[in-house]
């Protein structure tokens, strides 16, 4: 026997069919080949090879009349369909559907600098406020943190778009504070292996807070303007102010690496400031915008191209290439150990890098294959307050009322704390061979002992 469903349940369920409904009316009353029509004119006024532009364009328009796009009925597939025609002509090319009465983001061009001059297309209809997504998503700072050994580390998943002039724009501000917090860190690393891009503004202030002030390395884009071109530098309008000219700087890369977050990379390595570790980026280098059609259609065109002042070319279709290529996923590690390498290295005689040293030693002890794990039998028990129990074959070591912590082994006695390497534990033995006390060892220099 079913049950009835309850009053507010069946107006749900009521509430979501006529949206569904509503859904499928627009699907229904998009027409493919007007879709098609509107794209192939977008791409006609704006892409910035006039002359490719127009073949791209009568390519689209023959493909519709011959009904290539006809069967795309839903404009979700439709929008796929012509992103995957058109990505091979430039890896900027999309084309998107949003349905008109659900709001849409912040108009702000912080995806890339557009053309003045150029023709947006039909704008969006009326609708709902839109939605700042990139203050939404802190401006693209994921996190910001101080890795062990003083490595300052930059999570950045855009380039936010901000107006020179104005040092309290908040997506400047954002990125200030984010610098400002690693400012005293031995070395840099940004991670840009899920930044799918943003703003030339972000590119050339960040660059600007590694380099010196009015260096020739910043690109300069050709954009277009209806038939004619003019041409535009990426370096920033207002400098950083403090810039580390110094600090040893590694970029991280992935094939989801794309656009500005490929030029920020391309300039830093091309000017020698920065080593790029991982994998590929996706070799998107032309910029432009979202163009507004009718029917909650929209086309990303690359509007201008950019040229290297030091390789006097670019990185589209090949990508950034990495200085040391390592799978994506072992990108970080690979940086830290060579940043950590660096910082030792340039240390002066006498200068105090115990926590430098014990954090790189770590990294290799987990990246060791095969190393070899002692038996945890040889340390189980107490020590006065403290204890060594086991979990999952690792040992934890448990302090009173402290959150347990799991041991890595280094050597034979020797462990670290894991995820803190300036905290070592060191097992004695006795005569008979069996452990007697253990010691805790701090990169400061400070030590406990406790008896078994």
């Amino acid at each position: 026997m079913r049950k009835a469903l309850h009053p507010s349940l069946s107006r749900l369920s009521s509430l979501l069919g006529l949206l569904l409904l509503a859904g499928a009316a627009q699907a229904g009353a998009v027409s493919p080949r007007d879709a098609v029509a509107d794209v192939a004119s977008a791409i006609e006024r704006n892409f910035y090879d006039a002359q490719r532009a127009r073949a791209i364009a009568e390519e689209l328009r023959g493909e519709a009349a011959q009904g290539r796009y006809d069967r795309y009925a839903d404009p979700r597939d439709l929008a796929t369909a012509l992103s995957d025609r058109l990505h091979p002509l430039d890896a900027h090319f999309r084309v998107n559907w949003r349905d008109p009465a659900q709001p849409g983001p912040v108009p702000q061009g912080h995806r890339r600098l557009p053309p003045p001059g150029a023709a947006p297309g039909p704008g969006p209809a009326a609708g709902p406020a839109p939605v700042d997504f990139s203050r939404r998503g802190n401006y693209g700072l994921r996190k910001v943190e101080v890795l062990p050994g003083n490595l300052g580390y930059i999570d950045l998943r855009e380039l936010p778009d901000f107006a020179f002039g104005d040092a309290n724009a908040p997506a400047r501000r954002a990125l200030d504070a984010a610098l400002q917090l690693i400012v005293a860190t031995d070395a840099v690393i940004i991670d840009l292996r899920d930044n799918g891009g943003g703003s030339p503004a972000a590119v050339g202030y960040l660059t600007s807070a590694f380099t010196a002030r009015n260096a020739d390395i910043y690109n300069t884009f050709r954009w277009r303007e209806g038939e004619r071109m003019r041409s535009d530098s990426e370096a920033p309008r207002d400098w950083y102010r403090d810039p580390r000219l110094q600090v040893p700087l590694y970029l991280l890369t992935s094939p989801r690496t794309a656009s500005a977050a490929e030029a920020l990379a391309y300039t830093l390595q091309s000017a020698g400031r920065a080593k790029v570790i991982g994998e590929a980026s996706a070799g998107a280098a032309n910029p432009g915008g979202d163009i507004a059609l009718k029917d909650g259609f929209s086309v990303f065109v690359a509007s201008g191209s950019p040229t290297n002042p030091i390789t006097h070319k670019n990185w589209e279709g090949s990508g950034v290439a990495p200085d040391v290529a390592v799978p994506q996923r072992e990108a970080l590690q690979t940086a830290q150990q060579l940043a950590l390498e660096r910082v030792i290295a340039a240390a002066p005689a006498g200068a105090d890098t115990l926590d430098a040293r014990w954090t790189l030693e770590a990294l290799r002890a987990q990246s060791a294959p095969n190393r070899d794990t002692p038996a945890a039998a040889d340390y189980l028990g107490q020590y006065d307050r403290i204890q060594i129990g086991a979990d999952g074959g690792q040992l934890v070591l448990r302090n009173g009322q402290r959150p347990p912590q799991t041991l890595i082994a280094l050597q034979r006695d020797l462990f670290f704390v894991d995820g803190n390497p300036g905290l070592r534990v060191r097992f004695e033995r006795g005569d008979d061979g069996r452990v007697t006390a253990l010691e805790t060892l701090r990169a400061d220099g400070s030590s406990n002992r406790y008896r078994r």
